[in-house]
């Protein structure tokens, strides 16, 4: 498997903790995680496996760091990348914005082979730019409502595109 990475965006430390779960499962050795307030367009482009995680805050935004760095990602070339999404939210106080961080990345990253597209099934929410054809584009975490998820819904997910990273 080649290196994957992990780039992330976490004010709380919610994300942070979610990437961390995520490389453990995929194994540290393959993994390398990034604060993208820290990192650079060239440093994320220099991975052909890549995971981008933001959690959504306010009305449907990226969380800050993000906000800040993805306007460098406006003229990058994904293709040949392969890119999985990681999206946090909160879908009773956000319901009609539940995990748009999602789309977001997803808009940045489409020229990629994206894979690790979830099903929407156990989740309450009103709308979310992140689901396309019915799944959500990622990963879908809610650790405000349903942290005795995550860790099933990682363990699947990671089982899921863990083949893609090859």
């Amino acid at each position: 498997m080649k290196k994957v990475g992990i780039f992330y965006g976490s004010d709380s430390g919610n994300t942070q903790t979610i990437c961390e779960k995520i490389a453990d499962k995929l194994g540290k050795e393959n993994t390398e995680l990034i604060d993208v307030a820290k990192a650079s367009k060239d440093q994320l482009l220099g991975f052909d496996n890549l995971i981008l995680a933001s959690s959504t805050y306010g009305s449907g935004d990226l969380q800050t760091d993000w906000e800040d760095f993805i306007g460098s990602l406006d003229e990058a070339d994904f293709s040949g990348k392969t890119v999985a999404l990681v999206g946090l939210g909160d879908q009773d106080t956000y319901s009609d914005t539940f995990c748009d961080a999602l789309y977001h990345l997803y808009d940045k990253a489409k020229g990629g082979k994206l894979i690790g597209q979830t099903s929407t099934d156990g989740y309450t929410f009103d709308d979310s730019k992140g689901v396309d054809g019915g799944k959500f584009v990622g990963l879908a975490i809610d650790e405000d409502n349903q942290d005795d998820m995550t860790d099933s819904r990682i363990d699947a997910w990671v089982s899921q595109i863990k083949s893609n990273f090859a």
